[in-house]
């Protein structure tokens, strides 16, 4: 038998990170809800906004260009205990985007998205040495009853960038982003946190998570940053 014909996947403009493409979060999703288990997602070009993209189960293709590619993954991540409600919404109170940010029209931390359209996750620096913001997505982004998992991996990228970059946000590329979901998300206040976990020349390394109100961890995150050549 010959490999399955390939489907088309449209990235809506809603879900931008850069005003000209998508976020590296969600469209890491959509590639990565097609591998059964955790899945790490490999961006090799900006990913186009509003047309039809070619994808199979391991790329997201553009014509001939390859926009992402997925495999298979084991996450081996220390996940540090979540943050309170209440300490995720005082940390939020100092995020950083507010004063300064690359691409303020982001769908997962743009400070300029109105509630009920993006996510409006904006992470802030806690007493622990991690960042942290609650989460309360919208309704239409749940499908049976759980939330869609593009979403739950798009909430899962932006927290791990502002672990990184401190005070002062520069624009940084989204290299590669794994993750693992262990339960499905339901509706309600949730709290997402990120940590570093180190650099190597260009390339710097975070975890996040995504917990319950209660603090149960939900999904986790491993992803590198690339920083641009100056």
């Amino acid at each position: 038998m010959g490999a399955p014909e390939p489907s088309t996947v449209v990235i809506q403009g809603r879900f931008r990170g850069p005003p000209m493409s998508g976020n590296g979060g969600y469209v890491a999703g959509l590639l990565g809800q097609r591998v059964h288990g955790p899945a790490r997602v490999r961006l090799h070009w900006p990913p186009p906004l509003d047309r039809a993209l070619a994808i199979t189960d391991h790329e997201l293709r553009d014509g001939d260009a390859i926009v992402a590619s997925a495999a298979p993954t084991t996450l081996s991540l220390e996940v540090p205990a979540a943050p309170w409600l209440d300490a995720a919404r005082d940390a939020a109170t100092r995020y950083a985007g507010f004063a300064e940010h690359p691409f303020p029209s982001c769908f997962v931390c743009g400070p300029e998205r109105a509630a009920g359209d993006g996510l409006r996750i904006f992470p802030g620096a806690t007493e622990r040495g991690l960042v942290a913001a609650p989460f309360d997505p919208p309704a239409d982004l749940f499908e049976h009853g759980a939330l869609a998992l593009p979403i739950v991996w798009a909430a899962l990228d932006c927290p791990g960038y502002f672990s990184v970059v401190g005070d002062h946000p520069v624009p940084m590329l989204l290299g590669e982003l794994a993750v693992e979901v262990r339960a499905p998300i339901h509706g309600g206040t949730h709290v997402v946190y990120g940590w570093a976990l180190g650099s190597e020349g260009r390339k710097v390394r975070c975890g996040t998570a995504l917990a319950s109100a209660a603090g149960q961890v939900l999904a986790v995150g491993a992803a590198t940053w690339i920083r641009p050549r100056e």
